[in-house]
Parts: structure tokens; sequence; C-alpha cells
């Protein structure tokens, strides 16, 4: 009875060892598969390069909300290139955006609005120089809330604020998604 037991135990050990070496085999197999996204691309040039070769066109927005418009251009201005060295363009970003302000909080007292809401969406397009190549496209959507106060300048302020946190997200948005495309592209 007992030499069975052993006998089993054995068995137990060896099974788990073989599973284990198993689980290694795969783990060290699918490491090479694995690419940092800002290392070397496919194509082996860096992808500091390749992102400070995008020229990142005007932003299209409505009347009235060029601000963040501006804000986003300058951040992915800086995101993409920001040795401040000039770079020959190879690709054109073109965008397109719009803003609402939602107020989702009223106060019953005063009837005013306590907080608000910004919601930008960002439509964008990478495409080749020349215009004829579209490398990718797609839509950055984010939202940034602010308090607001009676006191007109600093819900103002807030604002403009909640518009500066909006714009580097969507910056970091569009250039997360561009360089996953770029690394890609052989």
């Amino acid at each position: 009875m007992m030499r069975g037991a052993r006998a089993e135990m054995k068995r137990g050990i060896a099974a788990r060892a073989a599973r284990l070496a198993l689980a290694g085999a795969l783990a060290v197999n699918l490491s090479a598969c694995f690419r940092p996204l800002y290392g070397p691309t496919a194509s082996g040039e860096p992808m500091g390069a390749l992102l400070a070769s995008i020229q990142v066109d005007d932003i299209a927005m409505a009347q009235g909300q060029e601000r963040i418009g501006h804000y986003l251009r300058s951040e992915l201005i800086f995101d993409l290139d920001g040795s401040g060295q000039p770079a020959a363009k190879r690709y054109r970003l073109k965008m397109q955006g719009s803003e609402t302000v939602q107020t989702p909080i009223v106060s019953s007292q005063t009837g005013r609005a306590e907080s608000g809401t910004i919601i930008a969406n960002v439509k964008y397009a990478l495409e080749s120089l020349d215009g004829t190549r579209i490398i990718t496209e797609g839509v950055a959507t984010s939202t940034a809330t602010y308090d607001r106060s009676v006191q007109r300048f600093a819900s103002l302020r807030a604002a403009r604020d909640a518009e500066i946190r909006l714009a580097k997200v969507l910056a970091d948005q569009i250039k997360t998604r561009i360089a996953s495309v770029m690394a890609a592209k052989p």
C-alpha cells in the first residue's frame, strides 16, 4: 500500500514538472512575438523618426471652438516631434473636430450649473504627404469635467483648463494609434 502511494506521488510530481516545463517553453517561444511600441519598427526605422516626419495640419473646428483645436495641434506637434529639430515631412495628419458642453448638475436654489463636461470628438486621417494614400484614420473621443463658480472668471479659467486637459488626452490617443499602425508598417 505504501509503495502505491509513493509511486503515485512521484507521478504527480513528474506531471507537474512536465506541465511547468511546457508552460516555460511556450512563454519563451511567445516572447519573441512582442515588439515595443516605440522601439524600431518592422522596417527597422526608429519610431521617433517616423513620428517626426508627420506634418500636423490646422484642425477644422466649428466657429467658437477653435481654442481646443489650437491646444490639440500644439500638443500633437510636441508629442510627435518634441525635439525642435527640423525633420523632412513624409506624412500629413488632417483632423476635423467638434466639442459640446453638458451641464449635468444644476443647483435647485440658484438655477445655475455647478459643473460642466466637455465632450470632444476628433476625426483624423494620416496620409502620405502628396495625399495619394491614406495610412490610417479614425475617431478619438474624450471628456473632461470642471467645476463652475458664480465667479465668471473662475468658471472661464476652469473651462479652459479642462480644454487643455482634454487636448492632451486626445493627442495621446491619436499618437498611440498612429504609432501602433506605423510600428507594423514594413
